[in-house]
């Protein structure tokens, strides 16, 4: 029952955000028409997954450690939102509204019509000399080097550090950039990690922070914090999370992205002891042309008490991974993608031929189109 009802709300969102898609199309194209710069523009981004997994699981769904892509052997749309923005000298603001495979699992335990807001947030410039910024709403996650959308990440499934760090945060953010553009600042205060409304029961103030330096125009090193409690305050545990990642561009044809996440969570409340968590990852790619692009991706998760990923075995979740992606781009807004995936467990949380297994093999194929 649970799946019917969670089908038929994509598919009425799905109905209605498609007129809406071609009318935002329409008034977009007569906007870029004007001379005048006008500060608000509508933007529009889908993507259809295939993703065939070698477990052939009867339910269609993949490991519950992957909350994007993770559908089984069936054509389905991963993401797709229609955006208005907003954008002047001291003001800006960003309203999407969205439907896909992504909002139904990530936002699973929000209420309503708000698993289906992607973006919601108004920003207000405080500084007349400087650039400086409070945000407050629905936004972007301040952490990570993967987004919710494919099209802007190197590899076409997410890595399994950021499929379990958030995608989106609510709160209110103050930030600075430098006027050189090398140093950005931000500090948050969040309503949790990944959430919209606060689970029931939890008064905890939730903090992160982010820091973003970039040396030259080739290389952007990231440090972002996130300290918060997870559970209702009669049962509190913090939880304290850093990732790192260093974005490397040494020529217009090859890169690098290295990144590690490492966290930690008090073992019961008020307890002395921590459970920790990390995970390294390095992505190599390569442009033969300006419409072919190759990337690698080695990873590696270790969550032995599971903090994050629960297993239920002796060892916990400590899994290598390793994929092949090649995209190709026909033209500016198009983007066609394949990516081999093998995942590897020192436990037997996999299935194949019907019997517990170490790995999971898939191989996922995308188009994704923005306007």
């Amino acid at each position: 029952m649970a799946e019917t009802e969670a089908g038929s709300r994509n598919l009425s969102i799905t109905q209605f955000l498609l007129p809406v898609l071609f009318i935002l199309a329409f008034v977009n194209a007569n906007a870029q028409d004007s001379a005048k710069i006008n500060p608000l523009t509508f933007s529009g981004y889908l993507e259809l997954y295939y993703s065939y997994d070698f477990a052939k699981p009867e339910n269609h769904e993949r490991p519950t450690f992957i909350y994007s892509l993770n559908k089984h052997n069936e054509v389905n749309l991963n993401l797709g939102f229609v955006k208005a923005s907003y954008n002047t000298d001291k003001l800006r603001g960003h309203f999407a509204l969205m439907a896909g495979t992504y909002s139904q699992y990530n936002l699973k335990g929000e209420q309503g019509l708000l698993k289906n807001v992607f973006e919601a947030n108004i920003g207000v410039k405080i500084s007349k000399k400087h650039d400086v910024w409070i945000d407050a709403g629905i936004m972007p996650s301040h952490i990570g080097f993967e987004s919710a959308i494919t099209k802007d990440c190197w590899v076409l499934t997410r890595s399994i550090l950021a499929d379990n760090s958030p995608y989106y945060e609510t709160g209110v953010k103050l930030s600075y950039s430098s006027k050189n553009e090398k140093l950005y600042l931000a500090a948050m205060y969040l309503n949790g990690w990944q959430r919209i409304q606060r689970i029931p029961g939890n008064q905890t103030p939730a903090f992160g922070t982010q820091l973003t330096y970039l040396p030259n125009r080739k290389i952007t090193l990231n440090w972002s914090t996130y300290a918060g409690n997870e559970q209702p305050d009669s049962l509190k545990q913090w939880r304290y999370f850093n990732n790192f990642y260093a974005h490397c561009s040494f020529t217009q044809k090859f890169g690098l992205i290295a990144g590690f996440d490492i966290g930690m969570q008090q073992q019961s409340t008020g307890s002395n002891n921590y459970n920790t968590w990390y995970s390294p990852v390095l992505i190599a790619r390569y442009s033969p042309t300006d419409k072919i692009r190759i990337a690698a991706r080695g990873e590696y998760y270790s969550d032995e008490k599971s903090v994050i990923i629960a297993t239920g075995t002796p060892n916990g979740f400590q899994t290598f991974g390793f994929s092949l992606n090649m995209d190709y781009l026909p033209t500016d807004n198009v983007m066609f993608r394949i990516e081999g995936r093998e995942l590897s467990s020192k436990d037997k949380i996999f299935t194949l031929a019907d019997k517990p297994n170490n790995q999971n093999y898939f191989i996922t194929g995308l188009i994704a189109l923005n306007f």
